[in-house]
């Protein structure tokens, strides 16, 4: 009988079934006296007892200032101390943190925040080259109307716009005691922006059930108890950091330790150092620009045991680099997506090495997987087919988006990912490539269709293609085509001031060409892979 591509997770330990607000009550309980949160960038260090009732605090101001079970919180700012208070915050009380991306841009936040009726923003003043507070003043109440209150970060004060600080208040215990007794595991707690191919971003909305149960069973997967430390210099706005590090965490009693407001390789190896990590996150990207630093050797990384890896394809070689040079014997690669809270596949730590390397694992505990062909039939072992999912970690679907939602999810509940996999005899997947047309920059997820939207609202542009080309640093990186309408004269110039300030920097094109034509079908449809090759070519002479 021919063996399916069919697999499911164990199901020995059961799903958690509490809040995040009550799983950090119990943090609190075992652990009290342990740390539990190091953000060294900003000199905060505080035990799992100090962390609770600092979310107490500001999950009180929270409901002084009217913000009930189901209402939008949003959250705009690079790592810190504060995102994760806030984390537990909103959840404590019920509120749903929206997470935006610190790398968005006016038009970018706008349709974020209005698209799930954001009511409450805390934001950063700044980030990097971007004024949070210019950028919202500039939108003004006219182009945010639900927007009631925004909360900024950082001592300096800014008119119109309340402090952090205010927004500690006096816990009253039994006010919310009675709030957390309202509270299901399955109620909506988060929405995090997921780019579509159809152009603009996608709010996938995911319970206490669906990222608690992720965090705890990743914890299980790399064994972390409450003596590990983990590096996370990956971003909080991404599940990578959220659930796989601070949720991780709170399951296990591990300490969170943030090197800095946004990913620094230096700094990522002070802080294992300093803080006896015994665990490293990182897109394969990160990996090799901390294996690049010259004075790599000159870290104290014997701590080091284990973390993860995901975001793209990791090199072979790379990862045998970091089990090498950076201690990390046990390592493990996951995949997943912010769909599915994210992971649903991961290897062991103790996985022969060609599987760590060349494959993403197996299913999680909870979870199936299948691989399956043109009309949704499981294909046979070691055949290719599109990846999906199912169980208790797929979100409940689209924020207010009926239709997508019913594209990826099917009627049994499978989660279709658009990526092309195949699966071995003993449950071991290898992701193949996409059948969607997503470009994977240093971990970003980038899809194309939103940034040809985007260069389409320049007056010369008649028509663009966007795709990716193959780039040593980033894996990927994104290349734009573009044709100029008649009688307009249109550089590479103007398309990346067209971009600055108004889209991610992460989306703006890096190789511009303004041509005749496109690479077509006989049926004048745009071939996308023909593009990239001539591309490719063109950057390699």
């Amino acid at each position: 009988m021919t063996q399916l591509s069919y697999a499911k997770g164990a199901v020995d330990e059961p799903l958690l079934e509490k809040t995040i607000g009550q799983a950090l009550r119990d943090a609190a309980v075992l652990w009290g006296d342990d740390l539990a949160l190091a953000s060294r960038h900003q000199g905060i260090r505080w035990t799992w007892t100090e962390l609770d009732a600092e979310v107490d605090r500001v999950a009180s101001g929270l409901l002084d200032r009217g913000v009930a079970k189901g209402d939008r919180v949003g959250i705009w700012a690079p790592n810190c101390a504060e995102w994760t208070v806030l984390q537990f915050a909103t959840a404590r009380i019920g509120a749903v943190l929206v997470t935006i991306n610190p790398a968005y841009r006016t038009s970018e936040v706008e349709y974020a925040l209005n698209k799930v009726g954001c009511t409450f923003l805390v934001t950063a003043a700044r980030f990097k080259t971007s004024d949070y507070i210019a950028m919202l003043r500039e939108l003004g109440s006219e182009k945010l109307p639900m927007l009631r209150n925004i909360v900024v970060l950082g001592g300096e004060a800014q008119e119109g716009f309340e402090p952090w600080e205010d927004l500690r208040a006096q816990p009253d215990a039994a006010r919310l005691a009675a709030v957390d007794a309202t509270l299901d595991p399955h109620d909506p707690i988060n929405i995090q922006f997921t780019s579509g191919t159809t152009g603009f971003p996608k709010g996938a909305t995911l319970t206490h059930r669906n990222i608690l149960n992720n965090g705890h069973f990743t914890a299980c997967t790399v064994k972390f108890t409450h003596k590990d430390r983990i590096c996370i210099p990956v971003p909080l706005y991404h599940c990578f950091g959220m659930v796989l590090g601070n949720l991780a965490a709170l399951a296990s009693g591990a300490a969170m330790v943030y090197p800095s407001e946004a990913y620094d390789p230096k700094l990522a190896l002070e802080a294992v150092q300093a803080e006896g990590c015994t665990a490293l996150y990182g897109v394969p990207t990160m990996f090799i620009t901390i294996l690049a630093q010259p004075d790599l050797a000159d870290y104290n990384v014997s701590t080091l045991r284990t973390g993860i890896m995901a975001g793209s394809p990791c090199p072979v070689s790379t990862m045998q680099q970091v089990m090498d040079r950076l201690n990390m014997t046990q390592v493990t690669i996951g995949y997943g997506m912010t769909e599915t809270s994210p992971l649903t596949t991961q290897t062991a730590t103790d996985d022969p090495i060609e599987e760590r390397v060349g494959t993403v694992g197996r299913v999680h505990p909870h979870a199936e997987a299948k691989v399956v062909g043109l009309n949704g039939e499981t294909l046979p072992i070691g055949e290719q087919g599109e990846y999906c999912s199912r169980g208790y970690a797929v979100m409940l679907g689209y924020w207010d988006d009926p239709t997508k939602t019913a594209e990826a999810i099917d009627e049994e509940g499978w989660m279709h990912s658009g990526d092309l996999a195949t699966m071995d005899k003993n449950g071991y997947i290898r992701i193949t490539g996409r059948i969607k047309d997503m470009i994977i920059r240093g971990g970003e997820n980038i899809y194309p269709r939103e940034i040809e939207e985007f260069l389409l609202t320049h007056p010369a542009v008649q028509d663009a293609q966007v795709f990716g080309v193959a780039d040593e640093k980033y894996g990927e990186e994104v290349c734009a085509w573009l044709i100029a309408r008649a009688g307009q004269g249109l550089t590479a110039d103007d398309v990346l001031a067209h971009c600055k300030g108004r889209i991610a920097h992460y989306k703006v094109p890096r190789h511009v060409r303004i041509v005749e034509a496109f690479a077509m079908t006989v049926t004048g449809k745009a071939q996308k892979f023909e593009m990239r090759k001539m591309m490719e070519a063109e950057l390699v002479r």
